[in-house]
């Protein structure tokens, strides 16, 4: 495919990173300049740039003399990671229990309707995509553009975690229940409570990642 030429290597850091996500380049792998130059129909110098613009937002790693190779999330990034992005999301279900109008709650009553029947059907990716919507539905409410900046970019990272939390025994049920927990606090107005049962929300997501990393190791083991 032929990139066009305004802001190229903006264009090419928006395909890697697609890339990245969807798995096609994977974590701990090496990119090889020449190819991804062919591939994309592009020189070395916008490709050079792109590298830059992923690395400064982790998602890859430089190694001087041996190039750019995708970053790999470890259990400890994980560990520091989810706190630090339970209390930006806690801040703005805070926001957004101050800042919701009635429509503003009408949208998301259909949205948590919405949720709740992916989750009965056990429809995991409808119901994460839904669950996305609903947590950038209360980014948005919290009308808050530095938490919103910090937590777009700690998503990147945790987007390098494949494993996926919800297919955890039980995890689906309990995040279900952890939402209508944020959103009847939201709809009482009640900030404090809204911003505690967030940040549970979020601290729950990582001991899911856990329990299940916990279990793929065992698989491995035995």
């Amino acid at each position: 495919m032929r990139l066009v030429q305004s802001s190229l290597h903006q264009e090419v850091a928006a395909t890697l990173r697609e890339q990245i996500f969807a798995g096609k380049l994977a974590p701990g792998m090496f990119l090889d300049e020449v190819a991804l130059c062919e591939s994309l129909k592009i020189s070395r110098t916008p490709l050079r740039e792109a590298l830059k613009v992923l690395t400064a937002e982790g998602l890859l790693r430089h190694e001087p003399r041996r190039g750019c190779f995708v970053s790999e999330v470890t259990e400890q990034d994980l560990d520091e990671i989810f706190p630090v992005i339970a209390l930006l999301e806690g801040r703005c279900a805070f926001e957004a229990a101050r800042n919701a109008t009635d429509a503003d709650l009408a949208a998301l009553t259909t949205l948590h309707e919405r949720l709740n029947n992916y989750a009965q059907a056990g429809r995991i990716n409808d119901y994460y995509d839904t669950n996305f919507a609903i947590h950038e539905a209360i980014i948005m409410l919290a009308n808050n553009r530095w938490l919103s900046q910090a937590i777009a970019d700690l998503r990147k990272i945790l987007k390098l975690a494949r494993s996926q939390q919800l297919h955890a025994p039980g995890r689906l049920a309990q995040s279900l229940s952890e939402h209508m927990t944020v959103f009847a606090a939201l709809k009482s107005r009640d900030s404090e409570g809204a911003e505690a049962a967030m940040r549970t929300h979020l601290l729950r997501q990582r001991e899911a990642l856990r329990e299940l990393a916990r279990a793929q190791k065992s698989r491995v083991l035995a």
